[in-house]
């Protein structure tokens, strides 16, 4: 669908992309179990070849790393087209995460030796990558807080901790793993990312961490890892020591267009077959489902719902683009609400149509919904999202809702200070 935010440079590509999916990747859809990927692991690999062969490989690196320079907002398009494709599609264009994360990251804040062994074949999908933050014990929300450490021993770090939902590790050359390297130093200076790669003594992956019964393969896994004495040099760290938080911030900002878009992708594709079995399902004679009202407001919602969402993402990397990723954190927060509450409404619709179909695997939407509840979860749970937003726009109207509970939090400190006096 063309808008507003379509360049010339891009609208060719767009078609490009478009063909390619439809033609080479959906139709390797059938059939296609996330419990045996590597199965079709050679088919998608020459796929890649045929998307480098065609110049389309890569689309979101720059010019000088072999892609077309296009800003976050015409990406943002591409990964929409690629989405519907939901399990191959961004796998063979090598833009898929947390590979496309990890390349930004690297591409801004490594130095040049970090860069020329694990950027550049990551770029070149020689190699894949994991990103390791999340641990069990602490709230996802809040990377503040964390238990992995990296001591420093000489020129090296020693990294002991657990972390989950380490996406992607199983098969990955390296993780960008957050450890606190600064125990003593203030919240946001505490923790640092440091590149691993995954055949270091220590680094050890416990499972690929079920969900809703599938625990995957490959860059379709989550994996629980332990790091036991690892040992990795200091040279590894990215953009110096205590500069975790604020790398996990640039990340993320970025980062959850490309999950937007990827959603809304995926959410056109829900729509389609929505459509598709509404159209041809017969439900008594002569009648089809799509008749009936009910069947054409989850219809019309979902559309509304996917157009609303599509704008709101584009013109939010329109803004990153333009005044820089600190400027609208407001709009990030409501972006990854929105989108995620948006596209879940349509793939349940989608599900509802099917009615005992859409929850077998007899077509790609139960395995849509496996993979994609998290979206509510992952960079940041809706309410946490909700909150920041609340929080921002309370501020203009002279409510500080954080400076009214440092307040609160340190009157607490004192009295409890001086209940401990007085009771000795």
């Amino acid at each position: 669908m063309e808008t507003i935010f379509t360049t010339e440079r891009v609208r060719p590509l767009l078609a490009q992309v478009r063909q390619f999916v439809e033609t080479e990747l959906i139709t390797l859809e059938d059939g296609f179990s996330h419990q045996n990927l590597r199965a079709i692991l050679p088919i998608l690999d020459q796929k890649r070849q045929q998307v480098k062969d065609a110049g389309l490989w890569g689309l979101h690196l720059s010019t000088a790393e072999g892609g077309h320079g296009l800003t976050l907002c015409e990406f943002g398009q591409i990964s929409e087209a690629l989405a519907h494709a939901p399990f191959f599609g961004h796998y063979v264009f090598g833009c898929q995460a947390p590979d496309i994360g990890n390349t930004e990251l690297l591409h801004k804040f490594a130095s040049a030796e970090l860069k020329e062994r694990y950027l550049k074949p990551l770029m070149a999908g020689e190699i894949r990558s994991c990103f390791s933050m999340t641990e069990p014990e602490f709230a996802g929300s809040n990377p503040t807080r964390m238990a992995t450490l990296a001591v420093r021993e000489g020129d090296e770090y020693v990294i002991n901790g657990r972390k989950w939902f380490t996406s992607s590790a199983d098969g990955a050359a390296f993780a960008v793993v957050m450890a606190v390297t600064n125990p003593d130093a203030a919240p946001h200076q505490r923790a640092s990312m440091i590149i691993v790669p995954t055949d270091t003594p220590g680094f050890n992956i416990e499972r690929n961490i079920p969900v809703f019964g599938e625990a995957g393969e490959g860059w379709f896994s989550h994996a629980e890892v332990t790091y036991s004495n690892c040992r990795v040099p200091v040279a590894n760290v990215i953009a110096g020591e205590g500069m975790g938080f604020r790398l996990a911030q640039e990340r993320l900002g970025p980062g959850r267009v490309h999950h937007c878009m990827r959603w809304i992708g995926n959410a056109e594709k829900a729509l389609d077959l929505l459509c598709k079995r509404a159209a041809t399902r017969e439900i008594e004679d002569g009648v089809m489902l799509g008749e009936k009202q009910f069947i054409q407001d989850f219809i019309a919602q979902s559309r509304a719902e996917i157009d609303a969402s599509r704008l709101y993402v584009l013109n939010t990397a329109h803004m990153i683009d333009t005044v820089g990723v600190s400027n609208v954190r407001d709009a990030v927060s409501a972006i990854k609400f929105y989108v995620a509450n948006a596209f879940l409404r349509v793939l349940d619709r989608a599900i509802q149509v099917h009615g005992a179909l859409g929850v077998t695997d007899d077509t790609v939407l139960s395995a849509m919904y496996r993979h994609e509840r998290g979206a509510r979860i992952w960079d940041g749970a809706d309410e946490v999202h909700k909150q920041n937003l609340a929080i921002s726009i309370l501020k203009t109207y002279g409510l500080d809702v954080k400076k009214k509970a440092r307040e609160l939090r340190q009157f607490r400190q004192l009295m409890e200070a001086e209940r401990m006096m007085n009771a000795e």
